[in-house]
């Protein structure tokens, strides 16, 4: 299947699970049910309050689930607000404004970008790691979701050595952390 339609697809997948998502299931089945069928059934076997709570306890209160891809490589330091700046250029290059409450490295949005620009494919691999480190912690709570993040792995090329072992160090140490003020 095109890489596209499972990125555009993962990322209606990969946002809180609001009326609207539910509205859209009907379109990703249609347009790419082999990739997201154990999910879509889980979903529907949840149902929305179920998944609403699964997604929050999921996204929202573990931080090794994180859907915004620059925590894994820069943690809560400076350099995170100087990589979000680059990502945002990178948009604008590319011809998109994002809305003011979006971040741009929250998976989702990158997802959208990937789907619909070529240059979006290169910026998903250039934080491979962090999806890697992603995919494992939810495949490890058994998490619905792994199956959509191990959809857009898949529609990656394979993952080289120098990002598993990346992935490898990240897991092992988490992501980085500042001093400031002789506190960490």
């Amino acid at each position: 299947m095109n890489p596209a339609v499972v990125w555009q697809a993962a990322a209606h997948l990969l946002a809180y699970p609001d009326e609207r998502f539910w509205r859209r299931l009907p379109l990703i089945r249609e347009a790419a049910e082999p990739q997201f069928a154990p999910f879509l059934a889980l979903a529907a076997e949840l149902g929305p309050g179920e998944l609403a709570a699964h997604y929050v306890e999921t996204f929202d209160l573990q931080r090794r689930c994180c859907l915004y891809l620059t925590y894994y490589t820069d943690g809560d330091t400076r350099r995170r607000g100087e990589s979000l700046a680059a990502l945002k250029r990178r948009y604008r290059l590319a011809g998109w404004e994002l809305m003011e409450d979006e971040l741009p490295d929250f998976l989702p949005v990158l997802l959208e970008f990937a789907a619909l620009d070529e240059s979006g494919a290169a910026l998903l691999d250039e934080h491979r790691a962090g999806l890697e480190l992603l995919l494992t912690a939810l495949r490890e709570r058994d998490s619905p979701y792994r199956h959509v993040l191990g959809a857009v792995c898949a529609a990656l090329p394979p993952i080289g050595a120098a990002d598993r072992a990346r992935a490898a160090r990240l897991a092992a140490s988490g992501p980085p952390a500042e001093s400031v003020g002789g506190y960490r």
